[in-house]
């Protein structure tokens, strides 16, 4: 006997239907019995019959996040979890070199049909973002796996939106470890870096910024801890420059440097991106990577948001050589690939620069998308040569 669900409206069974994995509120015609934040419930069509189960929050507009579409005679038990943790570790095997390779996303949330759950891998140390209520019940099945399955001696939990509060599940550490990315070597601090740790899923547009690096002049603007910067100047760039506002970030890419070279021509500019950009001389550089942070987090943002990224393209094509790249990027969920271009088409417009798309860029194969849930798709970026 189901004692709570959740019942949609005449009509708002398609987008279950289509194994979208967020119910929203106004799709709810009640919730029945007395179900609180983090139950597992069950989902109704209007007649009745069981669409699927999710994750319930009441306090939030996306009211389910559904895990599990059709009925099930089962129980949500530690098994079911680890049999959805085993395809997604299958996925990475066949997507990742472990020998060259040993920081990667093993759990993309909705991207492994896991709604909230984030698990990234950086040797022996895992961290973790559980992003929705009712994720902690996934903890015991994950811990075991993480530590049978993928060895892990260290798990790291961050527990809140801000990131800022956490707890160790296995093996404490001071957070800080060194992990391979295409057999190149980098510092990750699971406790106090960004996310978890380190932007893993630009790990492919790095690779293709090393192979395209060698003897140019390189920019790296928006720095971070240099994870660009380290593959250019693995690629043979005649110089690499680091820009980034802040010297905590851009002592950790120096850092991440002297892990992977003995000598090399690296300049690191602490400074504001935007000035940077706007007084910085033309021809200084042949080669321009454009990888800031969000600039929209909310729909509300959008339209500053486009003009941000409209400004700072705008700079780089009007500033960068003759038969330049660019390798520009978004990583907004708000921004999709499409607006992106027409942003990026009015910088290049403004600046009156004959400019070829090279390549379109996406988010790693460790970092997969739900082909049901377009909102996934985060991470947008183009290669562009400037005549």
């Amino acid at each position: 006997m189901v004692r709570s669900y959740i019942q949609l409206k005449k009509g708002k069974e398609r987008a279950v239907l289509l194994r979208h994995p967020w119910l929203f509120s106004g799709a709810i015609q009640h919730v029945k019995g007395k179900a609180r934040s983090g139950d597992i419930l069950p989902i109704l069509s209007e007649k009745g019959e069981i669409l699927g189960y999710g994750f319930y929050n009441p306090d939030a507009q996306i009211r389910a996040k559904i895990f599990h579409t059709g009925a099930y005679s089962g129980i949500f038990d530690d098994d079911y979890w680890l049999t959805k943790f085993q395809n997604a570790f299958e996925v990475r095997k066949s997507v990742i070199d472990f020998e060259q390779t040993t920081g990667y996303r093993l759990f993309h949330a909705e991207g492994d049909f896991l709604p909230g759950l984030i698990t990234d891998v950086y040797g022996k140390t895992a961290s973790v973002q559980l992003r929705t209520p009712g994720g902690e019940q996934m903890l015991p099945a994950l811990i075991a796996f993480l530590s049978k399955k993928i060895g892990c001696e260290s798990i790291y939990l961050k527990k809140d939106k801000e990131e800022k509060n956490g707890e160790w599940l296995k093996g404490e550490n001071t957070g800080e470890v060194i992990f391979k990315e295409n057999g190149l070597s980098f510092y990750a601090d699971v406790v106090n870096g960004q996310k978890t740790g380190f932007f893993l899923d630009q790990r492919d547009n790095r690779e293709k910024v090393r192979l395209h690096s060698e003897g140019k002049t390189v920019l790296n603007a928006f720095s971070y801890t240099g994870g660009f910067s380290v593959y250019a100047a693995a690629g043979k760039a005649k110089s690499v420059t680091s820009l980034d506002i802040s010297a905590g970030a851009t002592e950790i890419c120096k850092r991440n440097m002297e892990l992977n070279f003995v000598e090399i021509n690296h300049k690191i500019i602490t400074a504001d991106c935007f000035h940077y950009l706007k007084e910085m001389p033309s021809d200084w550089y042949d080669c321009i990577i454009l990888d800031p942070p969000a600039f929209s987090k909310h729909i509300s943002t959008v339209d500053n948001a486009a003009r941000g990224y409209k400004e700072i393209n705008l700079k780089a094509f009007q500033k960068i050589m003759p038969k330049g790249l660019l390798f520009t990027f978004s990583c907004s969920q708000h921004i999709d690939r499409v607006l992106f271009q027409k942003i990026v088409f009015g910088a290049a417009a403004d600046a009156g620069r004959n400019i070829r798309i090279l390549a379109h860029l996406s988010q790693g194969a460790d970092h997969p998308t739900d082909i049901c849930h377009r909102e996934g798709e985060y991470l947008k970026g183009l290669i562009l040569s400037v005549e």
